[in-house]
């Protein structure tokens, strides 16, 4: 089993950090169509208003063609994945997300923590061109990724095995978003806890419009081992829990669809896939985010995320874990883009 640990002390309390082991609003709901996917059968009811259903329509022929784009043009029976139109304002398949990730308690978690910030900003802009460049069809959208939940190696006062970070931090990634035009997503682990204590905590975020959430299986601890003692798991249950809250969000404050990433890199750590449910009001993503040489994840992305298809999908890229083994090399934009289906959500640590 491969094991990531890094330790650090904050205000005197151990807690353990894992290194991996705007838009228009929506309008309100006035009325109900069917929307139906070029070439496809009736999926899910899309419920939109008069006022914008010449503008959902204007963009459905541009969605169609960027699914087939990240399909290079060949769709088969898993992808693109037939699921309902997203609410207007959606960001994917739209943009390309391109997103540094980590915590700024921890220079060892990640880039987000590993540089000042605005040197952190300027390389991320570079990697945006880097991306823009690669696929000029697809525009991108900078993201920051700030883990505002970690899982820890001790229990703590109320044995959870996590720990939330101060809305401060919080504040501090949202301020930094600003200055590049960023989206936030927030990063979850729940260690021995679970998604309906900890994602209410973040309301206030979560219902901001350029605000989104991340959840990490391999955190989710429900045999009651310490995290990284071995590989947690999320079920497709808990992935709709996280789903029909976003989605909640998004009804009762009008906004834009919500991305909700899924991080996985092994079979188990998502159960019973078949059932994760897909809305309008949510785009969901499943987020390869192992590391290691690029046969390896390529390999891992076919098995996992390609061959277990539930909408968009994701890469994670580490500067320093992927280059560890032969080649000694960091995948490029280029080798990410042959991948079939093309990910739309590109992650940095």
């Amino acid at each position: 089993m491969i094991s990531r640990h890094i330790f650090l002390t904050l205000t005197g309390t151990c807690f353990f950090l894992v290194a991996q082991c705007g838009r228009p609003a929506a309008a309100h709901i006035q009325q109900q169509h069917i929307i139906l996917l070029k070439d496809t059968t009736p999926v899910k009811n899309v419920i939109v208003s008069k006022s914008s259903l010449n503008t959902l329509s204007s963009d459905t022929a541009l969605y169609n063609d960027l699914l087939l784009h990240l399909v290079h043009y060949k769709p088969n029976n898993k992808f693109p994945v037939k699921t309902a139109y997203p609410l207007p304002g959606a960001i994917l398949p739209f943009k390309r997300v391109v997103t540094y990730y980590g915590n700024f308690y921890s220079a060892g978690m990640g880039i987000l923590g590993e540089l000042p910030p605005d040197e952190m900003l300027k390389r991320l802009q570079a990697e945006v061109e880097n991306w823009e460049q690669a696929d000029p069809k697809i525009p991108v959208q900078p993201a920051l990724e700030y883990i505002a939940v970690t899982a820890q190696r001790n229990p703590g006062k109320d044995g959870k095995y996590r720990l939330r970070m101060p809305f401060s931090q919080i504040d501090k990634a949202l301020e930094l978003c600003k200055k590049i035009n960023a989206v936030l997503f927030l990063d979850i682990q729940v260690g021995h806890c679970n998604l309906p204590e900890e994602l209410p905590p973040l309301l206030q975020y979560l219902k901001m419009p350029d605000v989104h959430l991340a959840i990490d299986p391999e955190y989710s601890m429900k045999s009651g081992a310490v995290p990284c003692a071995e590989i947690g798991t999320f079920d497709a249950d808990d992935i709709n829990y996280a789903s029909d809250y976003l989605a909640q969000i998004v009804r009762d404050h009008h906004l834009p669809p919500k991305i909700l990433v899924v991080h996985r890199f092994t079979k188990n750590m998502v159960t019973h896939y078949k059932s994760i449910t897909t809305k309008p009001e949510v785009q969901i993503v499943m987020n390869m985010d192992g590391f290691g040489f690029p046969a390896k994840k390529i390999d891992t992305y076919k098995s996992w995320i390609a061959g277990e298809p539930v909408q968009f999908t994701g890469v994670k890229l580490f500067y320093k874990n992927d280059i560890k083994s032969a080649p000694h090399k960091l995948m490029t934009p280029a080798e990410i883009l042959n991948l079939n289906p093309s990910p739309v959500y590109i992650q940095y640590q």
